[in-house]
């Protein structure tokens, strides 16, 4: 009799272990907790740490400062990181099962939207012909197209002036960029000739 109730201890401690380690990974809504998730205790993170390095970074994204909060918990660490690598690594895909990606409309569409935020910035041309406007001499461009960018650019000269020497570079990167372009043309051709 002794040795039966022994068993019976055992399986009942087997099963309240086994249930132990299955729940476990889960809350009491029974969804799983963010840390069997994420893989590390998260922090707790405000959104006004999120504001504050975000105000300082606008360019990196909330989730990628919300990950990486979760992780240090300090506002300055976070920073820190910034400065040094010049990024935050994106959140795994697992965050964003605990945290849905924000709807909020990405940070450089904002002062588009709202006119009374400001001056908006021009937009950039979309190449350096354009940038330069350069797009009359690409047209009739006569640069060789095996000129390094030292004979493209052409050697400077110091000028007397500012106006001169400003003049002087200006005219310097339209070589380099029209023979930048022509190297490029020719790269293409050779491609192209090689694929057909």
């Amino acid at each position: 009799m002794g040795e039966i109730v022994n068993v019976v201890v055992a399986v009942a401690v087997i099963v309240l272990v086994v249930r132990w380690a299955a729940s476990s990974g889960k809350d009491a809504s029974g969804a799983p907790s963010p840390s069997s998730v994420l893989g590390f205790r998260p922090r707790n993170v405000t959104n006004e740490m999120v504001d504050a390095v975000h105000n300082m970074f606008p360019d990196i994204p909330k989730d990628n400062i919300r990950f990486d909060l979760l992780r240090t918990g300090d506002t300055q660490l976070t920073s820190t990181k910034i400065l040094e690598r010049g990024f935050l690594p994106a959140p795994p895909p697992a965050y964003y099962t605990i945290y849905p990606r924000s709807a909020d409309t990405p940070a450089p569409a904002q002062p588009a939207a709202t006119p009374a935020a400001g001056p908006s910035k021009p937009k950039q041309p979309a190449n350096l012909l354009t940038r330069y406007h350069l797009e009359s001499r690409a047209a009739s461009t006569g640069v060789s197209v095996a000129a390094s960018p030292e004979q493209a650019g052409g050697k400077a000269v110091w000028e007397d002036t500012a106006e001169k020497r400003e003049a002087s570079l200006r005219e310097r990167k339209a070589q380099m960029i029209l023979a930048a372009r022509e190297r490029m043309r020719a790269q293409r051709e050779k491609e192209t000739a090689r694929t057909v």
